[in-house]
């Protein structure tokens, strides 16, 4: 009885193994028969830029405190914090009552020394006339003037000479001396050097300046002025960039607080990277006639490294580890090495293993393998290639 029990449990199990293999085996077969469906790209040709962007800081392109040449009191003062000023415009007149009388004084001096030259300028011409006469007598008559007569004139001639020069210098230091007097007086009058507007003001009328070229006294400045129609805008370069980075490279501004873009190229270079942060700080000169960006206000700066033109190039996502898998014109897979040249966030260069026009797969390739038989679905073009038209 058990014999028999096993012997039909064992012809059901067959049976049931026959069912399943006939169920299961057309659809194996379906399953081996089906390609697989991958995204493509062709290799092309484009325009490659390397940039990077940093953050930037305007300042003015030139910035001083306007100090007093000579001492005295603040009379009137015309500006304040906020004014724009034009180059030469009167900022603050100074009272300086010593150097007036000075002035004074050396006009005196002047006109002085003027009349002793007049003076010593008709001695010089009654002494060198009698001179000449005297000579020219000694000619015509050997032995009527005694030589003695004829030095002493010659003597008299030569000190008339020396006399003059002496007064002559004397004008010239009298000159120079009242010269100096009204530039010093006129010192008292104190201008912008440039055009720009007023940061910060630092005396009122009637207040005591003191001369800022003395070295003895800590002197404050009357005000302080910066140029804002023409800035700089300063940003640091990392260390790996600055092989990239020369005058005249391009850059892409943007300010955000004015939502404004402009460009630009770089102006000057520091020339050297400081120890501390690794950068090299480098300058861009930006026009602001319009006085709509201020000092001290951020931007991004996009600098421009590297640049291929008509450069041959894939999207960055069809390479995995330096190869690509190209699918030929029968829909077999290939593996290649790719090597690349400059690199942007979405493409890159191909520098050999790839030509162009050939497809290449992006996407997941972890299912695919070289020898493969895939249908491509290209993108940015209509329809599949290598393995017929999309179902």
């Amino acid at each position: 009885m058990k014999k028999k029990l096993l012997a039909g449990l064992a012809v059901l199990f067959a049976f049931l193994l026959a069912t399943l293999a006939l169920r299961s085996g057309p659809a194996r077969d379906a399953t081996a028969g089906r390609q697989a469906y991958v995204s493509a790209v062709r290799v092309r040709r484009a325009d490659l830029a390397r940039t990077l962007t940093l953050a930037a800081e305007f300042r003015p392109f030139q910035e001083i405190n306007v100090h007093a040449k000579v001492a005295g009191y603040v009379r009137t003062i015309r500006v304040d914090v906020g004014d724009h000023v034009r180059r030469g415009e009167t900022i603050a007149t100074l009272e300086i009552p010593e150097l007036g009388d000075d002035l004074h004084k050396a006009a005196a001096a002047t006109r002085a020394a003027r009349e002793e030259m007049r003076r010593a300028q008709a001695r010089h011409d009654e002494v060198h006339l009698a001179s000449q006469r005297l000579g020219q007598v000694a000619q015509q008559r050997p032995n009527l003037v005694a030589q003695q007569d004829i030095d002493g004139a010659r003597d008299q001639d030569e000190a008339a000479d020396a006399t003059l020069a002496a007064a002559r210098q004397t004008v010239e230091e009298s000159e120079a001396n009242e010269s100096r007097m009204h530039t010093m007086l006129g010192y008292g009058v104190i201008v912008a050097p440039f055009d720009g507007v007023i940061t910060r003001r630092f005396a009122d009328t009637g207040a005591l300046i003191q001369a800022g070229t003395s070295s003895s006294t800590q002197a404050l400045p009357v005000v302080s002025l910066a140029e804002d129609r023409l800035l700089r805008l300063v940003f640091p370069v990392p260390e790996s960039a600055v092989p990239f980075v020369h005058e005249q490279t391009p850059v892409e501004i943007e300010v955000q607080a004015v939502h404004r873009t402009a460009r630009g190229s770089v102006a000057r270079l520091s020339g050297q990277v400081d120890r501390s942060t690794r950068t090299m700080q480098t300058e861009v000169d930006v026009p602001n006639p319009e006085r709509s960006l201020t000092p001290g206000m951020y931007a991004s700066v996009t600098l421009t490294l590297e640049r291929r033109a008509g450069a041959l190039s894939v999207p960055v996502r069809a390479l995995q580890g330096g190869t690509a898998l190209v699918v030929g014109r029968d829909g077999t897979l290939q593996q290649r090495a790719v090597k690349t040249g400059l690199e942007t966030p979405e493409r890159v260069e191909v520098v050999d293993g790839l030509a162009e026009s050939e497809l290449v797969v992006v996407g997941g390739r972890t299912q695919l393998r070289s020898g493969d038989r895939v249908t491509a679905r290209v993108e940015g073009e209509a329809g599949d290639a290598s393995g017929g038209t999309r179902p």
